[in-house]
Order: structure tokens, then sequence, then C-alpha cells
């Protein structure tokens, strides 16, 4: 049952990949946060997939998210999220990232419970 209080942990090594550099969002060989905001991502519908209906699943809306320390490549970066509020079909995640030394992230984040069939349908219409 989709209730609050729901948490998701989810660990990712921070590889050459997964740069600022790499990806393009910046020039330096640490975690990119666009690669951040996808572990987040991950973590929160991961927590409550196995909660939601058969064919039901959960697409981001809302990021609102501080990336206050970087994190060169070698280290872990540890994502926890709690679902804090459940109004209808959107819910609400507090996030919190840490690498090996401390916290490198924080905020919330928003998902809206979706038929899955409907959602692809409709933006496969756009083709």
């Amino acid at each position: 049952m989709l209730t609050t209080g729901i948490k998701g942990t989810m660990e990712r090594d921070v590889t050459d990949g997964l740069t600022a550099k790499a990806i393009g969002s910046g020039e330096l060989a640490v975690f990119a946060t666009p690669a951040l905001i996808a572990l987040a991502e991950e973590t929160a519908w991961r927590s409550v997939a196995d909660e939601l209906e058969a064919g039901q699943g959960t697409v981001g809306t809302r990021m609102d998210l501080s990336h206050i320390a970087a994190t060169p490549v070698g280290m872990t970066a540890r994502c926890e999220t709690e679902l804090i509020e459940l109004d209808r079909r959107k819910l609400t995640f507090h996030v919190e990232v840490f690498d090996d030394i401390e916290k490198i992230a924080e905020g919330t984040h928003e998902r809206f419970i979706v038929d899955n069939a409907k959602f692809q349908a409709k933006a496969d219409s756009k083709c």
C-alpha cells in the first residue's frame, strides 16, 4: 500500500562517465549534477514501484535539489529518499545524497502516478 514514510536507498560509483566533463554539464572531473539527479529519480521511483497497481508507474515532474559539494571519481554516491507527501496521484519525496565524506545534495522531488500504456501512447502520438 502506498503511504508516506516509504524510504529508498541506492548507491552509484562515481566513474569517469558520470563526471560533468563527460556528460557536458561542465569542465571538471566531478560527479555531474545531471547524474546526481538521475540517481535521485531512480531511487525515488524504485522505492514505490512495488506499491503501485499493475500497469502503473511514476514519472518525474519536478526536482528542487541543491548540489552542495563536489564528489571526485572513485567515491560512491548514496541517495536516500523518503515519501513525505501523497496527494492523489502526486508523490513528494525528500532527497539527500551523500558521498564517502559528506552530504552532497538535498531537496525535494515530485513524481506523478500514471498508467504506463496510456502515458506512452500519448507521448508516441506526437510522432
